[in-house]
């Protein structure tokens, strides 16, 4: 078997222990700390993705354009808002981007986190590559995830497997499009990583942007993590198993529960130290919901279907999409 044959089936072996873990977790939480049941909504609409190996992990929007990208190969879609399909704007494997999970955008750049390969890349939103990045070879298991963007234009990233935060500078990632490639240098360390576990994942500031929010996706744990000091605080909030992609608008966080297949509305205290499940909700079609993304009115929310890729099952559907929602 090839190398990167080993690496997949590998990847695979993992992620199905971690769904399984954390399936048996969500059902054995407590009635004290689970959230309440969700609401079914019939309202959404879908979005098409245009791919056959699409597996749209992640979903980003900004005034311009919806993107999602394919954690099966790499692949980056896009499309205006309003549109009924996304089309594939950067293609799978180009600048060595064969996997991709966390997309969001900033300004005119567009960033994607490389999951297992343990990369990162930093594009112009006319797909010219400003830098790509790799994690340092500690020999260590990695999963770049997620990322957010603070208010000063610094980049922080989460790795599922490692303890760590990384940050691009907001210089960097303006930078001219050189493509040229660089190593990720861990800002902060963070507490309470699992081994063998999935654990830091979704990622926002704070309303303020002093602070990240960090949600763990196997213990369902948030944490607050300030940026001038390095003092991370676990919020005293409901645990929410298989919490994956985080969107923020306001002090209400959105959570995506990929195993749970729903969204969770959670509400930040105004000082960011506690947080509540205000509402749940999931939709006709719900399949593996690991990404969410604010648009304007509407709620984004990808339909993975993460868990039959990972089986090596045909897909539940043949036809990717993403849902939206009234955002309410």
């Amino acid at each position: 078997m090839s190398t990167r044959a080993t690496a997949h089936a590998t990847w695979q072996r993992t992620l199905l222990t971690l769904i399984a873990a954390s399936a048996a977790l969500a059902a054995l939480a407590p009635p004290a700390t689970a959230a309440p049941a969700p609401n079914r909504e019939g309202n959404g609409h879908a979005i098409t993705v245009d791919g056959s190996r699409a597996f749209p992990e992640s979903v980003a929007a900004d005034r311009h354009y919806l993107y999602t990208a394919s954690i099966a190969d790499g692949t980056v879609y896009r499309g205006r808002p309003g549109a009924k399909t996304l089309k594939p704007f950067l293609p799978a494997g180009q600048d060595g981007r064969t996997q991709a999970t966390g997309i969001k955008t900033t300004g005119s750049r567009l960033l994607v986190a490389g999951a297992f390969t343990g990369r990162f890349f930093v594009y112009t939103n006319t797909g010219r590559l400003v830098s790509s990045y790799a994690v340092p070879d500690t020999g260590e298991s990695t999963l770049v995830n997620d990322e957010t963007v603070a208010p000063n234009g610094d980049v922080y990233i989460t790795d599922s497997f490692r303890a760590v935060v990384y940050r691009i500078p907001a210089a960097e990632v303006n930078a001219p499009a050189t493509g040229a490639h660089r190593t990720l240098e861990a800002a902060y360390r963070l507490p309470d990583y699992v081994a063998g576990q999935s654990n830091g994942n979704g990622i926002v500031t704070t309303p303020d942007g002093t602070s990240l929010i960090i949600g763990y996706w196997y213990s369902g744990a948030l944490y607050r993590l300030t940026l001038a000091t390095g003092e991370i605080r676990k919020l005293t909030a409901p645990a929410l198993a298989s919490a994956d992609a985080i969107a923020r608008r306001g002090n209400t966080l959105y959570v995506a529960r990929s195993v749970n297949n729903e969204v969770d509305a959670v509400r930040l205290s105004d000082d960011d130290t506690r947080a509540a499940v205000v509402s749940a909700r999931t939709y006709p079609g719900a399949d593996t919901t690991t990404g969410v993304a604010v648009s304007q009115d509407r709620l984004l929310v990808t339909n993975s279907q993460m868990d039959t890729f990972l089986y090596g099952d045909p897909p539940t559907s043949p036809v990717f999409t993403l849902e939206s929602l009234p955002l309410r």
